[in-house]
């Protein structure tokens, strides 16, 4: 029997897993790493500790298997995206990775803007320029550390230094790529007129591959390190939104999936390029050829339930310990009490400012309608509905863009949530299934090297081999109603109030 390693380099930590070829997972490792913040707003990470991660992880779920590692037809990896790794001609790091989160950047996006133009940046990257995106990290380097920029040989993006340390090969693919506001995404590789006009040397980025493609072989020093065979093919892989979409199965037109962790993410594949004008919404390269994905990112999703966990909910989490049961489980049974509308209670889940679809940083939480008559659970299914409301603002984007999901897969820890999924349904107005695999962007990764070995004909049939769904929730008609006439004040507030936003992001400068 064939098996395949799936390697997900995440911002906590890096999770490995063996496959069998129809998507059972066999063993699996974790080993987390710090993130440092040498200065407010700041994101950095080395590394080093990814590979020492990847290294122990992979040796572990060899040992706890006990296969022979010759019978692993192909490795996968995903990871977080938009990360700068810089190394010189010896393949040394130069300094620690500034990762998808920092926000140092700001001066350096608006000078990408002013060189190339909002409109032309976003024809040609499907993006505008964002602190996150790589390309104004690469600017910030350039710009206060010249001494490490002369010494810079290689850029690589964080799941790429790993598969060079495991093949030797400077590479990488066009899902993670796409987040570099440095690819032509329409045309699948680097843009020779965006490299010009930033005066980026284009030979110190990566050969651009497709995300099953076979990039290289575990080197004999990568084998001693890890317990792996020499030899091993390593294909592309992919970003780690990118990677959970083959990882759930979303790989054809009309498919999506919805993930309510931290933040919240709608994710639609297309067999098509289409991007939003005002960059409300990403496009990207899907890991699927000839495939392109939309993705929403709203930054305070889960992060708005938790939030409200932390500072209003201490009996439900000391209740939930006696009875041994998640909190969650406690206060979503306390949410479905309260009706549809929260009794004329409104959220607005801009805890850390906005990304999609408004591109807001100075917006914040909103609770509207707040009168004597509520209490506790009145708001918090107020946030639950407004996580939602979030969502559904992305969707309107998405369906002017005139791609339309048929139905959608709930994943993250929100989608665990029955009420938050039926919410999903009325409100989306379409069913929303679960996946009966949890393992997402690393069995993503897995069937990728699935495809690269031959064991499928394609990432589509990778899928039909190993991804199972769960009966789905329907909309409920009559709720589908209610939630419209809520929905509609909702979406007006955000323009009445984005003038105090400003202003109130002005106060005691």
């Amino acid at each position: 029997m064939k098996y395949l390693l799936g390697i997900d380099l995440g911002t906590s930590g890096t999770k490995t897993v063996i496959f069998t070829q129809d998507g059972k997972p066999v063993a699996s490792a974790t080993e987390e790493y710090p993130l440092h913040q040498p200065q407010n707003g700041w994101a950095e990470q080395h590394p080093e500790d990814w590979w020492k991660a990847a290294q122990n992880t992979v040796s572990r779920v060899l040992e706890a298997s006990d296969i022979d590692p010759g019978d692993i037809a192909g490795i996968g990896i995903s990871g977080q995206m938009h990360g700068l790794v810089m190394l010189d001609k010896d393949g040394n790091v130069l300094r620690p990775a500034i990762l998808w989160c920092d926000g140092r950047t700001i001066e350096e996006c608006n000078e990408i803007t002013e060189i190339i133009g909002k409109k032309r940046l976003i024809e040609i990257s499907a993006n505008p320029a964002l602190p996150g995106f790589t390309a104004g990290k690469i600017l910030w380097v350039r710009k206060h550390e010249p001494e490490i920029w002369a010494k810079c040989a290689h850029i690589m993006l964080p799941k790429d230094y790993v598969r060079f340390k495991l093949t030797g090969t400077y590479a990488t693919e066009v899902s993670d790529a796409s987040g570099t506001n440095l690819l032509d995404v329409a045309n699948r590789c680097w843009s020779d007129e965006i490299l010009e006009k930033l005066n980026i040397d284009k030979s110190i980025l990566p050969k651009v591959y497709e995300s099953a493609d076979v990039v290289g072989y575990v080197t004999y020093e990568a084998a001693k390190a890890t317990g792996l065979k020499a030899g091993t093919l390593v294909v592309g892989g992919a970003g780690d939104n990118a990677a959970a979409a083959v990882g759930t199965g979303v790989v054809k037109e009309g498919n999506a999936f919805i993930s309510i962790g931290t933040s919240g993410v709608i994710f639609a594949h297309s067999n098509k390029v289409s991007i939003d004008p005002e960059g409300r919404v990403h496009t990207f390269c899907a890991a699927v050829p000839n495939g392109w994905t939309v993705m929403s990112c709203t930054l305070a999703a889960g992060l708005s339930l938790k939030w409200f966990r932390d500072n209003f909910c201490d009996a439900e989490i000391q209740k939930a310990k006696e009875q041994n049961v998640d909190p969650y489980y406690l206060m979503d049974k306390e949410a479905e009490k309260v009706p549809i509308g929260a009794n004329r209670l409104i959220y607005l889940p801009y805890l850390m400012g906005e990304r999609s679809p408004i591109l807001d940083s100075n917006s914040r939480g909103v609770f509207f309608g707040l009168s004597a008559i509520h209490g506790k659970y009145d708001m918090l299914r107020a946030v639950m509905e407004g996580v939602v409301y979030s969502q559904r603002h992305c969707l309107d984007v998405l369906r002017e863009m005139n791609v339309y999901p048929e139905d959608i897969i709930a994943t993250g820890g929100g989608g665990s949530s029955p009420l938050w999924r039926q919410m999903i349904a009325d409100n989306f107005g379409f069913p929303v299934k679960t996946s009966t695999n949890k393992e997402g962007p690393v069995l993503g990764a897995a069937l990728l090297a699935g495809v690269g070995a031959g064991l499928y004909k394609s990432v589509e049939e990778a899928c039909e081999t190993a991804i199972r769904t769960n009966p789905p929730q329907q909309p409920i008609a009559e709720n589908s109603k209610k939630y419209d006439k809520v929905y509609a004040i909702y979406k007006g507030l955000y323009g009445q109030l984005k003038q105090s936003f400003s202003e109130l992001a002005e106060l005691d400068k």
